[in-house]
């Protein structure tokens, strides 16, 4: 699903990201990406749906090489990708189902698959009952539900998550865990970027450590292993 060849990324200002990057994530799985501040996690996460471009290297991405990806062509890449951010990044002016539909008007999807799809992935995490709530009349956590209803409603290849409980409660963001559980039991692959200790050490999954750009632990049963 993912691979990075000698990955590195060095940005205009001279500071060195990522330093000889070399990982494989397979289909399925999930994968959680730790580290402390300014290790590099968010540079890693970000390659991977080309918010940011590396330095030196190789990336494929569900058989895109993301190195010699034309601009244009980057948009057919993130149809592959559900991305969940820490602040929800919701459309204000939309109620919860119009914000997870925009995902799939975007690429022009039929009026009516658009209708049950979000009503499918509504359901999925929870919030059947509230498709016409606008995000200001909804929780943090039930913006985050939103916001990850929206990340796999293309039924995307693989969901990229940067932080999704960073802003929560500790009950909401196990809440959010089980919804993540969920979809990669379903088959899609989960690459998340966490600081959260307790999840990562109570649902066992992959661990990949980042210190100085450079992976220091690739674990298939990790731990978290910082105090932070």
């Amino acid at each position: 699903m993912i691979e990075m060849h000698d990955v590195w990324k060095t940005y205009p200002n001279g500071v060195s990201a990522l330093n000889g990057i070399n990982v494989k994530i397979d289909r399925g799985e999930f994968v959680y990406v730790v580290g402390p501040s300014g290790a590099g996690k968010s540079t890693f996460i970000k390659l991977m749906y080309r918010e940011v471009r590396l330095t030196k290297g190789r990336i494929l991405v569900n058989g895109y090489n993301l190195e010699r990806l034309k601009e244009h062509k980057i948009p057919l890449l993130r149809r592959q990708i559900g991305v969940v951010f820490q602040d929800f990044k919701l459309l204000p002016q939309l109620t919860a189902a119009e914000n997870v539909a925009f995902a799939m008007e975007v690429i022009e999807a039929p009026t009516k698959k658009i209708r049950q799809r979000v009503n499918e992935v509504m359901e999925l995490v929870g919030l059947g009952d509230r498709l016409n709530q606008l995000p200001n009349q909804l929780s943090g956590g039930e913006q985050q539900r939103v916001a990850v209803a929206r990340a796999v409603v293309n039924n995307p290849a693989v969901i990229i998550a940067d932080e999704p409980t960073g802003n929560l409660d500790p009950e909401t963001s196990w809440e959010i865990m089980h919804v993540f559980k969920k979809i990669n039991d379903q088959g899609t692959t989960i690459v998340m970027a966490t600081h959260n200790k307790e999840i990562v050490n109570t649902m066992k999954r992959r661990v990949i450590a980042v210190e100085g750009g450079r992976i220091v632990r690739d674990e298939r049963q990790g731990a978290y292993g910082y105090d932070d």
